[in-house]
Order: C-alpha cells, then sequence, then structure tokens
C-alpha cells in the first residue's frame, strides 16, 4: 500500500484525536513470528505453528474446523497477513480472516474467503461492522489462484478510512462519513482472528454444493504477518507520536490506488449491497447514498 496511498496531515477531527488520547495505546510494529503474535484458540490440534514461529496452519475436517486470535488488541493501523487458501475441492468451507471488538455492539472488519469446487474461483467476502449493525457486504473474484501461492490481505484503517487490499491493490474502501450520519469504527479496539470452518450450507452457490469430506482435512496456511499499529493498553499515547512514526494514521487512497479500486470493481465485484434493491426495499443504507 505504500506506492497506492500518500499521507493527508491535519485532517483528524478533534474528537477522533481525543478518543485516541483517552484510550491508552502504544506503537506496535509486530513481526513474523506466530508463537509471539498468536494464540492458537480451537480446533483441538487442528491449529499449528510451525518452522520456529513462521507458518501457522488452520484445518477443518468433519469433526472441527480451527481458529487463532492475535495477543494484541489494535485501535487504527495497517494489518498485512500472507495466506495460502485451501486448494483443490474446496467447496462448502469458509476460510476467515477479520479484526473485531467483543460484544454485542461490536465492530468489526471482515474477509470471508468462500471455497468453491476444484478449478472454479474463491469469493472474496467482505463485510464491515459498527456498533454491532453489519449488512455491509460486497463480494468479489479474484484475478489470480489464491491457493497456489502466498498472497498478502491487508486492512488499512485509520481515522478517514477503512481501505481492503490485496498483494496491495484495494478492492473495497469505506470511508469516514460520520459528517452525513454514518457511524465508524474508532473507539473500540479489536484484535485479529482467522478460523476455517464448515459452511457448506450456504458458502458454496448457496448451499447448492456440499462439502466433500473425502478431501479433508482442508488446510489454510498463513505467514509474514505485520501489524504497524497502535495496541491498546500500552503505556504512551499513540495519538502523542509524531506523524513520522505512523504514516498508516493518515494514509488515503491516491488516484493511482483510486483507479487500481475502480478495475477491481468493475471487472471482478460480483455482489455489492449498495445496488440490491430487493433487499432494501425502502431505500438503500445512508452510505450508499453518502459517497
Amino acid at each position: 500500500m505504500v506506492s497506492s496511498v500518500h499521507s493527508r496531515n491535519g485532517i483528524i477531527p478533534f474528537l477522533i484525536t481525543f478518543h485516541l488520547v483517552i484510550m491508552t495505546s502504544s506503537m506496535a510494529v509486530s513481526g513474523n513470528n506466530c508463537f509471539q503474535e498468536f494464540e492458537i484458540t480451537w480446533g483441538g490440534g487442528r491449529g499449528k505453528i510451525l518452522n520456529n514461529g513462521e507458518l501457522l496452519t488452520l484445518s477443518l475436517d468433519k469433526d472441527s474446523g480451527s481458529g487463532f486470535e492475535s495477543k494484541n488488541e489494535y485501535l487504527f493501523g495497517k494489518i498485512d497477513m500472507q495466506i495460502k487458501l485451501v486448494p483443490g475441492n474446496s467447496a462448502g468451507t469458509v476460510t476467515a480472516y477479520y479484526l473485531s471488538s467483543q460484544g454485542e455492539n461490536h465492530d468489526e472488519i471482515d474477509f470471508e474467503f468462500l471455497g468453491n469446487t476444484t478449478g472454479e474461483p474463491y469469493t472474496v467476502h467482505t463485510n464491515l461492522y459498527t456498533e454491532g449493525k453489519g449488512e455491509r457486504e460486497q463480494q468479489f473474484h479474484l484475478w489470480f489462484d489464491p491457493t497456489s501461492d502466498f498472497h498478502t490481505f491487508s486492512i488499512l484503517w485509520n481515522p478517514q478510512t477503512i481501505v481492503f487490499s490485496v498483494d496491495n491493490t484495494p478492492i473495497r474502501e469505506f470511508k469516514n462519513m460520520e459528517s452525513k450520519m454514518v457511524k465508524f469504527p474508532k473507539n473500540q479496539g479489536m484484535k485479529l482472528y482467522s478460523s476455517i470452518w464448515n459452511a457448506d450450507q450456504w458458502a458454496t452457490r448457496g448451499g447448492l454444493i456440499k462439502t466433500d469430506w473425502t478431501q479433508a482435512p482442508f488446510t489454510a496456511t498463513y505467514t509474514n504477518f505485520s501489524a504497524n499499529a497502535c495496541t491498546v493498553g500500552g503505556g504512551s499515547s499513540c495519538a502523542s507520536s509524531a506523524d513520522e512514526n505512523r504514516p498508516w494514521m493518515s494514509e488515503i487512497l491516491d488516484p493511482t490506488a483510486e483507479e487500481k479500486l475502480k478495475w477491481v470493481q468493475k471487472n471482478y465485484m460480483i455482489y455489492n449491497y449498495c445496488t440490491d434493491a430487493k433487499r432494501f426495499p425502502l431505500g438503500f443504507p445512508p452510505e450508499c447514498n453518502a459517497a
């Protein structure tokens, strides 16, 4: 994203800065040691950290999936993870990768990778929750095979915008539109989570294609995690750090990145809640008209 964004200083509203100051936090630049960064939280041994912490794998079989979460909780930052998705016939499986806070009124920034039959494209499902309200789904196909090699999936989250990116190409942006009465996640710290699980009741072609358990275990692989972010609970305020120490706090899409975003949405978007009139017969959510 470094080549596709630029800094815009002095535009963070006072109230957002105030929230940052009162929530004690510190700068964090996390590296690629999965033992230090993550905890396997469920799966009965189906989640593994390998190669002295360089790799993490999550597996799904007929009995259970698996999952991990970050040890740190973040409030704004740039999160990158290289992921190689389940190869072959992955129909019915979902690999989720997302930031989320806790509780009924949680915030969430969500990638989900919906498996498919061999040779058919994955669906990248994105969603965003603010104070417990989601229903902001956009879905995409990818312009490459995400199972043959690692690819970088990124979340940029700052007071101006949220950007979902794949290999430094933005696929979705959700701008701060609070001035137009659209809520934006800015107060709740979020951990990074990932899991793999069976969702064959809906994941592939609306549930028409079921999981083929003869292909199990289904395994997703993770490496090269990076978090340039503020961590909740540290000893000093991230808001007091100089801009040059946290350029992601003021990054926005530059014209080149905006053209890439338009290219993806024109050629690879397969669903957008903002155009689904049947789903919203009484009118679209306000952000659909405010952009």
